[in-house]
């Protein structure tokens, strides 16, 4: 009869060179057809079980090297830090930034989550709301889950105003009156309104409104950054003494 500690090393190995197993490839490598004696022997060494494939694989608790979200994978057994599907689920939407519907949430996880999710809904530890025409799984704690709720709404209305702008069937009217209105304002309030159409773009925006608007990039980069700083100056549009000089000026000499 094999030793406990003989056992665990012996198990240890065949994880560590694998990297993950089968519980029939693990009781063949410890030569018994007892589970319990696996999971004895599991316990022992540090194990995870994946939440994908129900639970199929495992490995060791020091091999995973988890993602910042905590999960990890290895082929296409995929593993967490939370433990379980059900569990890993209910962590991420906790945590998220404007929550998750049910097929943003699978993007991440790569396995069907709905169910999982429902679960958690139904034992109180997410909550669910339709947002945009979507079912949206959120936090159950009413600030987190309002901050979230306003975090997506921000991110649909940066989508829609990108889509607007970058959409090869914008209308002529439509492009005609934006730059009639961008017109119409002074040069400060130009370089402002293009930096904060900028920011609600996000990446690229810089660039996005200086095509639309006929400017220079940095000069639309500016903008976005005395706005999100508050570095905007009331009242004059140039530095003092700057732009053309004054008629009678030029005359006296």
């Amino acid at each position: 009869m094999k030793r406990p500690r003989e056992r665990d090393t012996k198990l240890h190995n065949l994880l560590t060179d694998k990297r993950i197993a089968t519980i029939e490839e693990l009781k063949a490598a410890l030569e018994t057809t007892a589970t319990m004696t696996v999971f004895r022997c599991l316990s022992r060494v540090g194990y995870l079980s994946s939440y994908s494939h129900r639970g199929r694989f495992y490995t060791l608790a020091e091999i995973a090297d988890f993602d910042g979200r905590g999960l990890w994978s290895w082929r296409s057994a995929r593993f967490s830090r939370f433990g379980n599907l059900q569990e890993t689920a209910a962590v991420l939407v906790q945590r998220s930034e404007a929550g998750y519907t049910a097929s943003e949430l699978e993007s991440v996880l790569q396995v069907e989550v709905k169910h999982a999710l429902l679960r958690q809904v139904r034992r109180g530890r997410i909550g669910r709301t339709r947002l945009g025409g979507n079912f949206v799984y959120l936090s159950e704690e009413a600030g987190e889950r309002r901050r979230q709720e306003l975090m997506r709404q921000e991110g649909e209305d940066r989508r829609q105003v990108g889509a607007t702008l970058e959409s090869e069937f914008l209308p002529d009217e439509l492009r005609a009156a934006i730059i009639l209105f961008f017109s119409l304002l002074d040069e400060k309030q130009r370089r402002l309104y293009a930096g904060l159409e900028a920011a609600k773009l996000g990446h690229g925006g810089d660039r996005k409104m200086a095509e639309l608007l006929d400017l220079a990039p940095q000069t639309v980069a500016k903008g976005r950054r005395q706005l999100l700083t508050g570095s905007v100056r009331r009242g004059r549009v140039r530095k003092a003494g700057g732009g053309r000089k004054r008629i009678e000026k030029k005359r006296r000499r």
